[in-house]
Order: C-alpha cells, then structure tokens, then sequence
C-alpha cells in the first residue's frame, strides 16, 4: 500500500523547493521578450503571464530562502565550505533584494498605463520591456551565481538535508521482514522452506 512519506521538517523543505524559483524568475523574461514582440493589444496576456510568473518567483524566492537559512544552522561548518556558505546566503539575500526591484518595475510597468487609462504604445508595450530585460539580465546573473553557490554546497562539500530517521516514518510505509517458519529471515529475503 502506498503512503505519503512522512514531511519534512522545514530545514529540510530547502532542497525541495529551491529548484521553483530558480524555474520561475529565468521563465518569466521569456513571455516579456514574446509580449514585446508582438503587436500593443496582442501581446497583453503575454506580459500578464510574466507578471505572475515573476511574483510567484519573487515569493518563492523568500520561502527558499527562510529554509535555507533554517537548513544552515545545521550544517557542519569549516574550511572553505563556510567561505562557499556565506557567499551564497550573501548572494541569496542580495538576488531578493534585485527581484523584489524587478517586481516592482514590472508591476509598475503594467499598472500605471492602466491607472493613467492610456492606450497601450509601441514604447509602453514593446521598448519598455526591452529595456525592463536589460534590466533582468543583472537579476538573472545574480541567481545564477546564488545557485552555483548552493551546488557547490552541495556537489563539492556534501552538505545535505537532514531528512527523518527510518524509526521516524511511520510502520506502515516500512518494508516488512519476510521471515521464514523460524522467525529467521531467508538471505535471499524471501519466504521459503529449508533446503530450497
């Protein structure tokens, strides 16, 4: 029978969820390129998707973060994994900062023709947001080198996630002995009868 595994604590969530917003933020400049290359009407969606993928990263970003940060008062320091630790919580923070930057340009961006009841341009809907990916191209690099860091953390150090014992999960989700009549188990693992 199949059971969730048991959850994290949420240290732990940090590998699971890191991988979002690195996903999110290098997607969104995508549907900003599509909506500026298209006609002021045509391209709005477009520019609408990207909003939203950019918030969710932003967002996603500071949930990565805060288990991260969980995570690192755990780790086992020394050497020049502590350099590579510091790097990348210095990057992490700094790459929130520039997102949360870029969020807001973008979300101005969207919302001030809107409120100022202006029909879309040329300018507003093709040469901003060109000018607004020049702009991402910084953000970008910023979390590229923040997830460097992370995997070097991880692929060079050998830092991990502290996931729960095997005595924590709960019976049911635990492979079961098969013994034999004896109550000794076979070394093959399976049920069988003596001499076989």
């Amino acid at each position: 029978m199949l059971h969730f595994p048991p959850l994290p604590s949420w240290d732990s969530f940090h590998p699971l969820i890191i991988h979002f917003p690195i996903v999110l933020l290098l997607l969104s400049p995508l549907f900003v390129l599509i909506s500026a290359a298209l006609q002021p009407p045509k391209g709005r969606p477009y520019m609408i998707t990207a909003l939203l993928i950019l918030l969710l990263g932003t967002g996603s970003l500071f949930i990565s973060a805060s288990t991260g940060e969980a995570a690192a008062e755990l780790a086992e320091r020394g050497g020049g994994m502590d350099a590579v630790l510091k790097a990348h919580e210095h990057l992490a923070t700094e790459t929130q900062i520039v997102f949360s930057g870029l969020s807001a340009i973008l979300l101005g961006m969207f919302t001030i023709p809107l409120f100022l009841r202006r029909p879309e341009t040329r300018l507003s809907s093709s040469y901003l947001p060109l000018a607004f990916l020049a702009l991402y191209v910084v953000g970008a690099v910023f979390l590229v080198n923040t997830a460097h860091a992370g995997g070097r953390l991880v692929h060079e150090f050998g830092v991990h996630a502290l996931l729960p014992a095997a005595g924590d999960q709960p019976a049911a989700s635990s492979v079961e002995e098969k013994t034999n009549g004896s109550g000794d188990k076979n070394n093959d693992g399976d049920v069988g009868k003596a001499g076989e």
